[in-house]
């Protein structure tokens, strides 16, 4: 089944990223049950930021399980922007999700000012994975799955903290590249507010994630769809009217991270081996005694 609408090619390749949002809200809510059903669990855990991206997934997952049902955590840091702890109320507000706000400041603080000379991407890498211990602590105690909140166009681009955003135990939206997740947004009605702000991962004061990245999200998007879905060469995307550089670019983004996307390779010494030989489908029953 897809969702993808087939439009003829244009000046801009966008058009050909609508999706049927109703239908995907079908398929993603219903991923969203199935996924924590089979685990043994009623109940999911969001790392709510004030952004579009974990808005959209806290309208699917409180859709999906019931508002009572998903906890959202705000997890600030001192450098965050009240906009994104304002935002964030609002879906909670909208919702009438379980919540509480979980100071990362305390945590983080001892680790960055022992070294002084800290980059910002040190900083923020240290942030997102303090959020996920936040979120899996909070699993435990709520009996909930820790819910992704990543886009495709993230993903894809290696634009994620290993064991941090993306350590999680499901990604309902990590096949919507970011326009999609904004046709989501308007279709699931989250704030506008969220929806026209510019993406930010609110590392620090004043950051942006397209001023960070070089490009706009929905140039990124162009290219992807076409290398990734369509399966597109870069000489064919450049052909597309794309600055040839600026796919390579992409493309090259793509390859250096794809071991973000997996889980860690294991060296085979044995008959079966986990993830050569031993394979199984996700189709577990019973609830696990750690999450």
């Amino acid at each position: 089944m897809t969702v993808m609408k087939t439009e003829a090619p244009g000046e801009s390749v966008l058009p050909r990223l609508a999706i049927n949002t109703a239908l995907a809200t079908r398929i993603l809510t219903g991923f969203i049950r199935d996924s924590i059903s089979k685990a043994g669990m009623t109940r999911a855990v969001i790392g709510l930021s004030g952004g579009i991206d974990s808005a959209v997934s806290a309208y699917l997952a409180a859709q999906a399980l019931g508002r009572d049902n998903v906890l959202a955590l705000r997890m600030p840091y001192s450098s965050s922007s009240a906009e994104s702890l304002s935002d964030a109320e609002a879906v909670i507000e909208d919702l009438g999700l379980p919540h509480m706000t979980v100071s990362i400041s305390e945590m983080a603080d001892p680790l960055i000012e022992r070294f002084p000379d800290m980059s910002r991407l040190r900083k923020g890498n240290i942030m997102a994975r303090l959020r996920m211990i936040a979120l899996y602590d909070q699993s435990m105690a709520w009996a909930g799955l820790v819910m992704g909140t990543s886009n495709k166009t993230e993903f894809l681009l290696g634009y994620s903290t290993i064991y941090g955003d993306s350590g999680v135990a499901l990604h309902p939206i990590a096949d919507l590249y970011k326009c999609q997740v904004r046709q989501m947004a308007r279709h699931l009605g989250v704030p506008a507010s969220i929806i026209n702000k510019p993406p930010s991962a609110d590392l620090w004061v004043g950051q942006t994630d397209e001023e960070e990245l070089g490009f706009t999200y929905d140039e990124a998007d162009q290219v992807l769809f076409l290398l990734v879905d369509e399966r597109y060469t870069v000489d064919e995307v450049a052909d597309e009217g794309f600055d040839r550089d600026f796919v390579v670019k992409i493309w090259e983004r793509v390859k250096a991270n794809h071991y973000k996307r997996t889980m860690p390779n294991i060296a085979k010494l044995s008959k079966r081996s986990i993830g050569h030989d031993f394979l199984y489908l996700r189709d577990y029953t019973g609830r696990a005694g750690k999450v």
